[in-house]
């Protein structure tokens, strides 16, 4: 996933999409999907359809978490054979990778790992109908085509189950003027499984986004002392699948 460095096609759906409104794409996925913000306040990715995530199951998703945590609001989903699209509302803040924030790391990355804790603090697991545990990853990682090592086919026990984001590196947090967590996007596989699921992939991706040394920094703001038997094994799961 990366910010759009040369100019992008727009297709003729997200010219209906955005009645008028002036386009700025903001983040290229690793199918080819677009996200563009507009200037009236949305957000509308548009892209091929992929085996790993739907916008239909973004959708549900959204709709179930908007009334616990700060999501954005769903107002288009749709497609047709080969592409689909999704349009929300958008949130207050900026990404946690804008400039501003790359340029602010402390800042950034103690924001990402309070925001994620405070996310599995909101949802409700015992309401949750969406699963991300680890058998459901390696099945849908076989069904890709992607042959999973058998080491990783046997987790480690769960330290304590959450509504997992299941995308949690520092782009989908969002950080207000005031330099705290003020939302997250992109929920295309949000789902029950270990927190440590989510911590290790937002902790791994901090090295991405701001260089080395932020790791163990991510894992403090979030609130616990880094399990690094979990964190290993959880990484490299992200990897493989």
């Amino acid at each position: 996933m990366s910010i759009p460095a040369e100019p992008v096609a727009v297709s003729e759906t997200v010219v209906r999409l955005a009645r008028g409104a002036a386009l700025t794409p903001v983040w290229r996925n690793d199918y080819g999907g677009v996200t563009f913000r507009t200037d009236d306040g949305r957000f509308i990715k548009h892209g091929p359809r992929n085996a790993e995530t739907s916008f239909a199951g973004e959708a549900a998703r959204l709709a179930w978490a908007q009334p616990h945590a700060r999501v954005p609001l769903l107002l288009e989903v749709g497609g047709d054979d080969s592409h689909e699209y999704l349009v929300t509302a958008a949130l207050p803040g900026l990404s946690a990778v804008d400039a501003r924030w790359v340029a602010e790391p402390a800042t950034a990355v103690r924001a990402v790992g309070e925001g994620l804790r405070a996310l599995h603090d909101a949802l409700p697991v015992a309401d949750c109908p969406f699963d991300w545990h680890v058998r459901s990853r390696i099945a849908n990682a076989t069904g890709r085509g992607i042959r999973v090592p058998d080491a990783l086919r046997e987790p480690p026990p769960v330290d304590r189950l959450v509504v997992c984001h299941a995308d949690a590196c520092c782009p989908n947090t969002l950080i207000g003027d005031d330099g705290r967590w003020s939302g997250h996007v992109d929920f295309g596989a949000l789902g029950l499984a270990d927190r440590w699921a989510d911590i290790a992939v937002a902790s791994m991706s901090t090295a991405w986004n701001y260089g080395e040394g932020w790791e163990d920094a991510l894992i403090e703001a979030y609130g616990v002392e880094p399990d690094r038997a979990r964190l290993s094994y959880y990484r490299e799961l992200w990897n493989a699948t």
